[in-house]
């Protein structure tokens, strides 16, 4: 096993303790968690180019990548979908009473109303939650492409991501950092009681970019998976 394949493995192995980190309700291990993830998405972008540069690609490299990728997404998608809450759709709703008043903003983080740790995505139109069907349609189009790269394996044929999916998979991991730093800040906010302009123009501004970067990455999602299908 060459080194790429080694960090593709290690990233595997990372999958659940990013996973898991994010119920510790401390903003510390929160921070750690996202820490831990950047890292691991960081690897992934450098496995994947040490291997091309150093002519280090093997079969058995293009099917674990793909592998760990839809294990991080997984991995992450669990607390988010928890902690960020679901219940609703994808318009101005508030999964629990969230008022901002006076740069205090309350119902988000540890203590909220609830039976967890509750951090939904604040923005200046309203507050989002993370609906189900989000979740459905990027795991969904995840689980079809790992089915599909092993059937047409078993027939001899890699499949390696298309440059249409490196750009899916980079706005989803920008999603996911911007979500888990969410935590880690919003846990913080709580236990050290910050609060005035600053604040809540910092959870504006990490809002809008998870909602963006959501949007965008489900859209590229849905394209890639297109392409996908007019190659079959």
């Amino acid at each position: 096993m060459n080194l790429p394949n080694a960090l593709t493995v290690a990233r595997i192995f990372a999958a659940p303790v990013v996973a898991a980190l994010p119920f510790i309700e401390r903003w510390d291990a929160r921070l750690f968690a996202f820490v831990l993830f950047l890292v691991v998405a960081i690897t992934d972008y450098y496995d994947g180019k040490l291997a091309r540069t150093h002519g280090m690609v093997t079969d058995l490299g293009k099917l674990l990548d793909p592998i760990a990728d839809k294990l991080l997404l997984l991995a992450t998608f669990i607390p988010m979908f928890i902690l960020v809450g679901s219940r609703g759709s994808l318009s101005l709703w508030s999964p629990d009473p969230v008022t901002i008043a006076n740069g205090v903003i309350t119902g988000v983080g540890p203590g909220g109303p609830g039976p967890h740790d509750v951090f939904p995505y604040v923005t200046p139109a309203g507050v989002f939650g993370l609906p189900w069907w989000i979740i459905a349609v990027v795991l969904g189009r995840e689980a079809f492409m790992t089915i599909y790269r092993a059937v047409r394996a078993s027939k001899g044929e890699i499949i390696s991501a298309s440059r249409m999916g490196k750009w899916k998979t980079g706005f989803q991991w920008t999603w996911v950092g911007a979500t888990f730093f969410w935590f880690a800040a919003a846990t913080a906010a709580a236990q050290y009681h910050w609060h005035g302009p600053w604040w809540v123009g910092f959870a504006y501004f990490n809002g809008t970019v998870n909602i963006v970067t959501m949007i965008v990455a489900v859209a590229l999602t849905l394209y890639s998976q297109l392409l996908y299908l007019r190659r079959a």
